[in-house]
């Protein structure tokens, strides 16, 4: 089972079942895999699942270790003992006892022998019969599944609120972004708290970037399982579009790299839901084809930061919305329904930031509002920090502009008009100009021509 340094697994669940039953409420388009660099964690007092030496240490049943096996080896046809363990992230010696097993029933026979006394294993016609029935039964391939027990017990110990961020911590984490000094000053007790926060203000000012990098405040990475088993059913867990995989460096030493291959170490996950979001994404999603369940959206973002974007646009009412997490929200965990009825209690563990252009107040009622205690208006850029912008963007969007021309853009396309100054705009005017100069092959220069073009396009319905 899974235990950790400290705390340890027997403590964990104590202080779980106590703070469940408590009424006390705790204060970019990814690239698919995403893969990271990073040094793997160490043995420091922090979450890490440890090695397994046998399948009884991991809560499974020997049944459903087999039908994994059974799947892969109809799957790939043939495959050396070891090749199949790893597959099923599990040790080669109990593998390879459960292979000497199954050869012994005639469900496996010895295809060709292998170095280090190994063998390559292939499916019999019996076999391949029951293999295929384990298909039916549930479609899923690949690491072995953890026990639910054992992943509440993973995100209790690294739970998003036992991290306090601190002034350089969130520095760090918007070492890219322009921030106004006095917005950031109310973003980091907010942060700090690891409850739901409102950003809200007008288009453009950067309030998804913001919510994107929160999650980088709160430092280190987290230990997912690729799969949960439940009440009879298998929950997919690890996700590559959502969850960035850290890769170990070549140089890191055996010890750093031993552990329970069941889990994988990924960066805080950061799951961004825009106005597509539905009633369904919130709950559990059984394939009937597959017979596989998917996470819900929360439960996928555990330990980390759930961003609601464009809250009220979303095909379902805000007070939809409220109704399924006015619970959650307050005592930080969650009920989920499987496919066969049953409900399960998960950990509802996440910092939750609802990103609007409308006014919070006028989207749901005092009740939930009191549940996310920080609202942060993320107003317009200053007209010194909008002229700072363009001197960010110029050198990135590959556009020269000088002083004259940027004088000429804010005092005849702005002041002259009263047009309000918004963080997005430097960029996406410098763009346009980037464009505009390649196509034609011209010099990418912000001259006054340039500008004018620009604006014109940009501002024409607006």
């Amino acid at each position: 089972m899974i235990s950790a340094k400290k705390p340890n697994l027997a403590a964990l669940k104590n202080a779980l079942k106590k703070e469940l039953s408590s009424k006390h409420t705790p204060e970019v388009e990814p690239e698919i895999p995403r893969i990271v660099e990073s040094e793997p964690s160490i043995d420091d007092g922090s979450f890490r699942p440890p090695p397994i030496e046998s399948i009884d240490q991991t809560g499974l049943t020997d049944t459903m270790v087999e039908a994994l096996v059974f799947k892969y080896l109809l799957s790939v046809g043939q495959a050396p003992g070891r090749d199949i363990a790893t597959a099923v992230g599990l040790p080669p010696k109990p593998i390879i006892e459960l292979l000497s097993q199954l050869k012994s029933r005639q469900f496996v026979f010895y295809k060709d022998s292998t170095a280090m006394g190994d063998f390559e294993y292939a499916l019999t016609e019996e076999g391949r019969s029951r293999a295929r029935g384990y298909v039916n039964e549930c479609a899923y391939t690949g690491k072995s599944p953890v026990t639910l027990e054992d992943y509440i017990a993973s995100v209790d110990a690294q739970s998003i609120t036992r991290e306090k961020p601190q002034l350089e911590d969130l520095k760090r984490a918007f070492s890219d972004l322009l921030i106004n000094e006095t917005m950031f000053k109310r973003l980091g007790p907010a942060i700090n708290s690891g409850r739901g926060l409102f950003l809200y203000g007008y288009p453009g000012n950067g309030k998804t970037s913001i919510a994107e990098r929160i999650t980088a405040s709160f430092g280190g990475n987290v230990w997912v399982p690729y799969a949960i088993t439940v009440g009879g059913e298998l929950i997919t867990f690890y996700d590559p579009e959502n969850h960035v995989a850290i890769k170990k460096p070549k140089n890191a030493s055996q010890k750093s790299t031993v552990m329970d291959a069941r889990w994988i170490e990924i960066e805080r996950p950061t799951i961004v839901a825009g106005g597509e979001l539905t009633m369904d994404a919130l709950d559990l999603i059984y394939n009937h084809q597959t017979k596989i369940t998917e996470p819900s959206l929360q439960l996928r973002s555990n330990t980390g930061t759930l961003v609601i974007d464009d809250f009220g646009r979303q095909r379902m009412e805000p007070l939809e919305l409220l109704n399924r997490w006015i619970v959650p929200l307050e005592k930080r965990y969650d009920f989920l329904t499987l496919a066969n009825g049953k409900k399960i209690q998960m950990p509802f563990d996440q910092l939750i930031i609802f990103s609007t252009n409308l006014e919070p107040k006028d989207l749901v009622d005092e009740a939930f509002l009191r549940r996310i205690p920080y609202k942060i208006n993320v107003i317009d850029p200053t007209e010194e920090e909008f002229r700072k912008l363009f001197k960010i963007m110029s050198p990135i969007v590959g556009v020269d502009i000088d002083q004259e021309s940027l004088d000429y853009l804010v005092e005849h396309h702005y002041k002259a008009i009263d047009r309000p100054f918004r963080c997005c705009q430097p960029r996406d005017i410098l763009l346009q100009i980037r464009n505009t100069a390649m196509y034609h092959g011209n010099p990418t220069t912000a001259t006054r021509e340039n500008l004018d073009a620009a604006i014109e396009n940009y501002f024409s319905v607006m």
